[in-house]
């Protein structure tokens, strides 16, 4: 038996030799001699050597822009590494969340299906090139090791699981936005409202139907593929206004982690534009057009029927039918068919997982075309303030779950027609102290002043009738 320090001389000795042997072979071995001996040594090592080995760089392509799959890999690998690695990387993100990631050449193991394999983080050295402008060529990559039995899982199933659950977390992780359009080009504001279905006045049950609706919709991928439809949804919202579609749109997106494209269709020149504005959107996003019975002339137009023939020579001339400044302020000359075919045509499936909201206050004015089942697959009535409603609006400004004025109150929401907004307006506390009576009584006030304008108006309209009728 060896001592341990002639072990550790011998195993020197040994290492000194090989080294002194391959600088040998480097030196005196011709330059194709040498190349051929490596090929057979690393075909040799193949077949000895179990593992197969991956690599993703980050800098991919001709222009070397940044590779989605080195993103998502990074996305998928930062909470293992805050649990496996040893050395870490600390950043800061747009919405100010710390983000722990493996160091370079670091190591850590990941399980799929009982299946262990290895990622490793690497850099390779900067090339030795003068310039006089600083450049970051550091090339950094991921490398995933397997056993070459499990080859089939791996690149298959394995890579897709961490494709998607990557490109999951930094829809998660990421600052939501909400884009509005100038012409065709998309510009954003970083997305902050509150809203929430929490505090949305609505009755619980209608709410209940919209969230699990929503949550069905975002959990569909599979099943909008399998009956080969596009991963989209429409929801049509109508009802007065003030009844909080646009708070409606701002809860839905704040449940579905979704950003929002507030469409201007005024201000989209033609159908092409219109669908360039499709294209740029990203999916895990809500499109809105609001008020589309006022954004442009597509109401009821396939319902429209010239009369007479005085009507058709009318259109001959159109500068005669419409003023100048009318037409000049209306450029956009999208119409009924582009927008359809932004909805629901062969370009509106070139993104994932998007919802298309259209608001109006007036549904009856809106051709039934744009409104079927399919394009608007979901019509929300957005109704008058009722007693569930103010009971939300009540916890929301006043914290108040229950008062002795709730019972007069729910009389007077039963008689006339007040709008959530209308309603919140009066329980808003106007000083600091907040007094809840004087809010609650403050409400009440305005009820009844609204219930005694509807009494005058019904009366006089009822004199209007009588008198009609007497002339008759």
């Amino acid at each position: 038996m060896y001592a341990p320090a002639d072990m550790l001389a011998h195993l020197g000795s040994t290492i000194g030799a090989l080294l002194f042997v391959w600088t040998i072979f480097q030196q005196f071995f011709p330059y194709q001699l040498r190349n051929h001996i490596e090929k057979y040594s690393q075909r040799l090592v193949g077949y000895v050597y179990p593992y197969i080995q991956i690599t993703f760089n980050e800098m991919t392509g001709e222009r070397l822009m940044r590779s989605e799959a080195y993103s998502a890999i990074e996305n998928y690998l930062s909470s293992k590494s805050s649990t496996q690695a040893k050395r870490l990387k600390g950043d800061i993100k747009t919405n100010q969340s710390l983000v722990l990631s493996m160091d370079d050449h670091e190591e850590v193991a990941d399980e799929f299906e009982g299946v262990q394999v290895w990622w490793a983080s690497g850099k390779l050295p900067k090339s030795q090139t003068l310039s006089y402008i600083p450049v970051n060529d550091e090339k950094r990559y991921y490398k995933l090791t397997f056993h070459k039995r499990k080859r089939d899982l791996i690149i298959g199933p394995y890579l897709a699981h961490v494709l998607k659950e990557g490109n999951a977390i930094k829809v998660r992780n990421r600052q939501r936005k909400l884009y509005t359009n100038n012409g065709s080009h998309w510009s954003h504001v970083v997305f902050q409202h509150p809203a929430t279905f929490q505090t949305l006045a609505m009755e619980p049950e209608k709410k209940k139907d919209i969230i699990e609706d929503l949550m069905a919709f975002s959990k569909a991928e599979e099943f909008y593929t399998r009956i080969g439809r596009a991963w989209k949804r429409g929801y049509l919202l109508h009802g007065p206004p003030g009844t909080g579609k646009s708070t409606m749109i701002a809860a839905m997106a704040n449940l579905l982690g979704y950003d929002l494209y507030d469409l201007e269709l005024t201000a989209v020149k033609d159908n092409t534009e219109l669908r360039k504005l499709l294209i740029e959107t990203s999916s895990k996003s809500i499109i809105v057009i609001e008020d589309i019975d006022c954004s442009l002339d597509l109401t009821g137009q396939r319902r429209k029927q010239r009369k007479d023939k005085g009507d058709d020579e009318e259109e001959k001339d159109p500068r005669e039918k419409v003023p100048k400044e009318e037409r000049e302020s209306k450029p956009s000359q999208v119409t009924l068919s582009g927008l359809l075919n932004f909805i629901d045509g062969l370009w509106s499936a070139c993104r994932g997982e998007r919802l298309i909201v259209f608001t109006t206050n007036h549904v009856e004015k809106l051709d039934a075309a744009l409104i079927r089942k399919g394009r608007m697959d979901k019509h929300i009535e957005m109704s008058y303030c009722n007693f569930e409603s103010f009971k939300v609006l009540a916890r929301n400004y006043l914290k108040l779950e229950s008062h002795s004025l709730f019972s007069t109150i729910c009389l007077l929401l039963g008689e006339v027609n007040m709008t959530p907004a209308d309603v919140a307006e009066h329980l808003m506390p106007k000083t600091l102290d907040g007094d809840v009576e004087i809010c609650l009584m403050n409400l009440i006030h305005a009820l009844e002043d609204e219930k005694e304008n509807k009494s005058s108006t019904e009366v006089e309209a009822k004199d209007q009738d009588r008198e009609s009728s007497d002339k008759k």
